[in-house]
């Protein structure tokens, strides 16, 4: 089967690299793709957001299999375009997505079926919203409405940070149309946990659990990124814990979607936080998460294509899921004064001295005569390992043969393990 995945990030090279040992696959593209994944997949020039030539291109190149992997195409609607035609995709239908698309959107749809979250308020004027702050507690958060890159999140310790915030998001348009409207909500306490489900017509899957690291420094501080790391498992989301999850959130989750006809064939990445009331839900992404993935999907021993098959089919069951005992964990390497502005074009050396069984995943990279940085998060080094300490000291062990100019990283990714 020829198979198309759309992205250039660390998550979709990861997907490729995994369906590249399936042998139901004859040819992987990608589109974009990045200077790792062009070594193992055929990268073709087109814009994720270009639903059109997507369609085009699948159609013309005879694609079995579309993998969706940003969440912006979703929320374009290319699920429902590609099944119009016919074409198989992994992927929810519009609909579906903007319960990532819209944070109102999905608030609205966990308080009508009762799925826990933190209290909330929606405002699309500074003035009202400054006037709003009043009916919380601090710190409190603020999230611009719409698609941010995984950005658009900021807590604030103080109506000081507060207003600023409201200010640059509202009248300054930090964010673009994305912060049209301003979700105001209460600061939840407590550890957060990443569970990636498959959604299909018949049930919710949950894959194994993870961690994501959001903030850029050290000790969990610095402004929030797309993620600077991960873990898998996270060994919060016990066995008892994981019960709790499936009948108080994943359950009520799957009876609103079929409640309200949404068509949903892909992963629902359930974002939350383990609090002394139990858990809540932080946020959706209707795709795979990144890093999440590049600790998850290393971990997976069962044919990714054919998980992706049966979950669009509506025949995928948690015995077609088989994982390994190890763990896996992930850093990010990116480029100076990211999630900031920052310089591409920068020579990566040394990715040929790493060790055999180190896992290397690019995300902003590009090769011209040779591999340079193109984006803010440039590399994921990770490793499975027997425990965390042997997995922390491998992927740090060879980051350190690893250079380019201003590259940074955290250096404390699974030591809370």
């Amino acid at each position: 089967m020829r198979v198309l995945v759309i992205g250039g990030g660390g998550r979709e090279h990861a997907i490729v690299w995994k369906l590249a040992g399936s042998p139901g696959v004859s040819k992987i593209y990608c589109a974009p793709g990045n200077a790792g994944i062009g070594e193992i997949a055929q990268c073709v020039n087109i814009d994720p957001g270009d639903i059109d030539a997507l369609l085009s291109f699948a159609v013309r190149e005879k694609i079995g299999l579309t993998v969706v992997g940003p969440e912006l195409p979703l929320v374009l609607g290319i699920a429902d375009k590609f099944n119009e035609k016919g074409l198989k995709v992994f992927g929810p239908c519009r609909k579906g997505a903007m319960l990532e698309g819209s944070k109102r959107c999905a608030k609205e749809f966990m308080g009508k079926y009762q799925i826990p979250t933190a209290g909330y308020a929606v405002y699309d004027n500074a003035v009202d919203a400054i006037k709003g702050l009043g009916r919380f507690t601090f710190p409190i958060v603020i999230k611009a409405d719409g698609l941010a890159a995984g950005k658009g999140v900021i807590i604030c310790k103080d109506t000081s940070d507060a207003k600023k915030a409201i200010e640059d998001i509202l009248i300054n348009k930090e964010f673009g149309d994305a912060g049209n409207e301003i979700i105001m909500e209460e600061y939840l306490e407590g550890r957060e946990a990443s569970l990636m489900c498959l959604v299909n017509n018949n049930g919710i899957i949950p894959l194994e659990s993870a961690m994501d690291y959001k903030k850029a420094s050290d000790g969990d501080t610095g402004p929030n990124t797309g993620g600077m790391g991960s873990v898998s498992p996270n060994e919060v989301l016990d066995k008892k814990l994981m019960g709790e999850i499936r009948t108080g959130i994943l359950d009520r989750i799957f009876a609103g979607l079929h409640q309200e006809r949404i068509c949903y064939n892909g992963i629902l990445y359930v974002g939350l936080m383990i609090t002394l009331k139990g858990a809540k839900v932080l946020e959706f992404n209707v795709r795979f998460g990144d890093p999440e993935t590049q600790a998850v999907i290393p971990r997976l021993k069962s044919d990714l294509l054919n998980i992706f098959l049966k979950t669009i089919d509506n025949t995928v069951s948690q015995e077609d899921l088989k994982w390994s005992d190890k763990l896996c964990m992930c850093t990010a390497l990116t480029s100076g004064g990211y999630p900031a502005a920052y310089e591409k074009g920068k020579a990566i050396r040394g990715l040929d001295l790493l060790d055999k069984d180190i896992l290397l995943f690019h995300a902003g990279t590009k090769k011209i005569d040779k591999i340079v940085t193109n984006g803010g998060r440039v590399l994921t080094i990770g490793a499975l390992a027997d425990n965390f300490s042997e997995g922390r000291e491998k992927v740090y062990k060879n980051i350190d043969k690893i250079y380019f100019d201003n590259m940074a990283y955290r250096k404390d990714i699974g030591a809370d393990f």
